[in-house]
């Protein structure tokens, strides 16, 4: 049974996170971090995938997000928005969390699992952190540089005068209409949200000589307007070349977008993610 709980950070946030127990025996933990505007609710089908494989989930809803945001902000008006800390206090406070994964899992390996936003969250904690994780999986992902990251219009290219402004999500129109329905979510643009000196903090580089091979696994799709397989490619060589990892797998998805969780193709990708799992942190 899922159970639901909460922990207060630095500032005296409430973080609200959900723990999906494995089936069966457990041989791993997955920590899931969400992206900038959503929850962690909208993973369901990965959660499921990843407790029926034996792997326990914590999953929380970030700084100013989902549940957290709407208890921060006393309703949903400024979801999305960090409040005190800004974007620090947002990763210290998943870091936090990673603290609470650890001691009541000591003996499991653990995975860091982040989706775009999350996944740049999930790149700053291993470059802090590399001694913490098992194993780590970015999902619509890109380098963190200006020329790489793109900041202008996601939507751009699927512009009309019949564009709901979400079609950089993913080709599926119900997915559309999931997230515009959706009372935990906000399709404000990063950059509103943030505003541009926290935005800009979210730049930087893989660290050099991170000092312990990692696994590292990237999906993206093909027609992801946040970075797309060009910046995925040069962060995963940058992964290489600087920070010395010798495992490094990236997968495109043909004519997936930006959330390939929730792609058409979402079944190919979540055996994709299990397999890679399977060889690195078998069965028990």
């Amino acid at each position: 049974m899922t159970e639901t709980r909460e922990f207060t950070d630095a500032h005296g946030i409430a973080i609200v996170y959900d723990v999906h127990p494995a089936v069966g025996t457990a041989r791993g933990v997955v920590q899931l971090l969400h992206g900038v505007g959503e929850h962690a609710g909208r993973y369901g089908a990965v959660i499921t995938g990843l407790t029926d494989a034996g792997f326990t989930v914590y999953a929380d809803d970030h700084r100013g997000h989902g549940r957290t945001g709407i208890r921060q902000h006393g309703g949903p008006a400024k979801l999305g928005r960090l409040g005190k800390g800004g974007l620090r206090a947002a990763k210290d406070a998943v870091w936090q969390l990673t603290g609470i994964i650890r001691e009541e899992n000591p003996d499991l390996p653990l995975v860091l699992l982040g989706h775009s936003w999350g996944s740049f969250l999930a790149q700053m904690l291993v470059n802090e952190h590399p001694e913490a994780w098992d194993a780590v999986i970015l999902s619509g992902s890109a380098l963190r540089t200006p020329l790489s990251l793109n900041a202008a219009p996601l939507n751009a290219r699927w512009a009309g005068p019949d564009a709901t402004g979400l079609e950089w999500l993913s080709r599926d129109p119900e997915v559309w209409t999931a997230f515009a329905d959706d009372p935990l979510t906000t399709d404000v643009p990063l950059l509103k949200l943030f505003g541009p000196i926290e935005a800009a903090k979210l730049y930087g580089r893989p660290r050099k000589n991170l000092g312990r091979d990692i696994p590292m696994l990237l999906l993206v799709g093909r027609d992801d307007s946040v970075g797309g397989p060009r910046s995925v490619h040069k962060l995963a060589d940058e992964y290489r070349t600087r920070s010395g990892l010798t495992d490094v797998t990236t997968l495109v998805y043909p004519d997936a977008r930006h959330e390939i969780f929730q792609e058409l193709q979402q079944a190919e990708v979540r055996a994709d993610l299990l397999a890679w799992l399977d060889a690195r942190i078998p069965r028990r």
